[in-house]
């Protein structure tokens, strides 16, 4: 099969290095150092799926039409991505592999001919030098789109991924969103702080101030009529228990998260971002909860917090003190 991959970074090069090992002729957009790289010598995967060297196809747009294609930018990208690229994909499926909640109405506006689904990743990789990818934690990816049962096309695309790496179509995926969502919690401290999600998760005050953020999160959601899908153990019923505890008690949630990490250092997508000096996607994950609060008329001012810190951490291109965050932070 021929699969357009928009977007070579961290989930974007694990996807195209897969896919390529499985047999699709692979062809993947890139900008910069990134697309020099991947022209020069291909796509370097090593860690949890094995040792793997792609030679795709590479460009800043895509040439060729394709019969599939996955959206792997980061969520601020996808729009002016996807419209650059729109005139090939022309009716193609579209898999949006992307954190945040808009993603799957984005490309479906901008793509009206094509169906477009979600891809709910929990793969852990580390991206900190262009076309050199590592796999920290392999997991099962979660495809799907709206409240419903899994549709046919979505099983279909599901398998034909399979054959690369393990992905599963899901009922109730916008459920599911909210959940990676709540997940993604894990990715503003350690930005903020320069630490990896494991360290920050053992340091008992900022491990308060993830659960804070988390618990707003859910609470948030329950507030904007959300029942949450089932991933990695967690589901509707445990999210709803969590939302009422109090926090001491809380914390066990992202304690049992680190425990699946494993011992490889996990940066996070954001803080690998800021090392890059990229715009991180921040104001898609504890913002989207800024502005699902607002839209339910109520306040989130510990994701309020964290996200006006990240962007502090962006302007200033280095990490704050721990203190800093125990200070902005009402957790």
């Amino acid at each position: 099969m021929k699969i357009g991959i928009i977007g070579a970074g961290a989930l974007g090069g694990t996807f195209a290095a897969l896919l390529a090992r499985a047999g699709h002729d692979v062809e993947v957009t890139a900008r910069g150092a990134g697309l020099e790289v991947i022209r020069e010598s291909g796509i370097s995967l090593s860690g949890g799926y094995g040792e793997v060297r792609a030679r795709v196809a590479a460009g800043e747009w895509l040439t060729a039409s394709p019969d599939l294609v996955l959206v792997c930018t980061k969520a601020q990208d996808a729009a002016s991505a996807i419209e650059a690229n729109a005139a090939l994909i022309d009716g193609a499926p579209v898999v949006v592999v992307q954190n945040g909640l808009d993603g799957v109405a984005t490309a479906a506006r901008l793509l009206p001919r094509s169906a477009c689904m979600g891809l709910l990743s929990i793969i852990a990789a580390n991206y900190t030098e262009p076309g050199v990818v590592r796999i920290t934690t392999p997991a099962t990816s979660y495809l799907g789109r709206g409240d419903g049962p899994a549709d046919p096309e979505s099983v279909r695309i599901a398998a034909v991924l399979s054959a690369a790496v393990p992905v599963v179509a899901i009922d109730g995926f916008r459920g599911a969103q909210w959940t990676k969502l709540i997940v993604n919690m894990l990715n503003a401290v350690p930005a903020i702080v320069g630490r990896s999600v494991q360290e920050v998760v053992d340091d008992r005050r900022l491990r308060r101030v993830v659960t804070a953020s988390m618990r707003e999160t859910v609470r948030v959601g329950i507030a904007r009529g959300v029942r949450f899908g089932t991933l990695q153990g967690l589901g509707d019923r445990r999210l709803r228990l969590f939302a009422r505890l109090p926090l001491a008690i809380g914390q066990v949630l992202p304690l049992l998260m680190r425990l699946r990490m494993g011992a490889v250092p996990n940066l996070g997508s954001t803080q690998q971002s800021v090392r890059r000096g990229q715009p991180t996607e921040v104001d898609f994950l504890n913002g989207a909860v800024v502005r699902e609060a607002s839209a339910a008329g109520l306040d989130a001012p510990v994701n309020r917090a964290l996200t006006a810190l990240v962007h502090e951490v962006e302007a200033r291109g280095a990490s704050l003190p721990l203190e800093r965050v125990l200070a902005d932070v009402p957790a």
